[in-house]
């Protein structure tokens, strides 16, 4: 089992990152909380979660990449509950911080769950009822910190950026365009990782 990676930052997405140590380079899959926090270093240390998937037509094997234990903690509590891969677990820590994510468990609030793209009422309930107890007795909540955002970027790289990692998320790149070219036009200063979790909450 890979506890962490730490070495050289070789490559950097809103939702992937390749980190080479020893002649290596692992890619990790990463959350936008994740992005803002190794944004702009060239050395770098993310602790890791191995996701194994059997039994379809094509077996695959995902490591995701984290800033803090703290957010693996989280998301591991997220892929316990029924109905919740590692991909859509990466997605709802992308469209919220860990802190907002534990506020709205928390609270029992499933209409703001629910506005995570593939997260249907029943699946935000679950998500609720089974993690509410364990993320107030974790004390996860008081723990977590959020970084500060990276820097705003001119509109064509943030669109070129945030439509890419919207595709690696799983979503369509035409329809991602449209609205993040939307958001652009309407918040042209937001920087990359804002343009993206306001589209996970807008694409249909």
């Amino acid at each position: 089992m890979i506890e962490y990676i730490r070495g050289e930052l070789t490559e950097l997405s809103p939702a992937l990152a390749v980190i080479e140590t020893a002649g290596v380079g692992y890619a990790l899959g990463i959350s936008l909380n994740t992005y803002s926090a190794i944004q702009g270093k060239k050395e770098v240390k993310l602790y890791v979660d191995e996701n194994l998937v059997t039994g379809g037509r094509d077996d695959s094997f995902t490591l995701y990449g984290f800033a803090s234990k703290q957010e693996r903690e989280l998301y591991r509590m997220l892929v316990s509950v029924s109905g919740v891969g590692g991909n859509t677990a990466r997605m709802i820590l992308s469209a919220m911080s860990p802190q907002e994510l534990c506020n709205v468990i928390a609270a029992g609030d499933e209409r703001i769950l629910k506005n995570v793209k593939g997260i249907g009422l029943k699946t935000a309930q679950r998500i609720i009822v089974d993690l509410k107890d364990k993320i107030v007795a974790s004390g996860i909540a008081q723990e977590l910190h959020v970084p500060a955002s990276g820097t705003s970027a001119t509109s064509s790289p943030v669109k070129e950026e945030a439509v890419s990692a919207l595709t690696m998320l799983g979503f369509s790149p035409a329809p991602s365009a449209k609205v993040v070219q939307q958001i652009l036009i309407e918040q042209p200063e937001l920087p990359v990782e804002q343009v993206i979790k306001l589209a996970l909450k807008m694409i249909k």
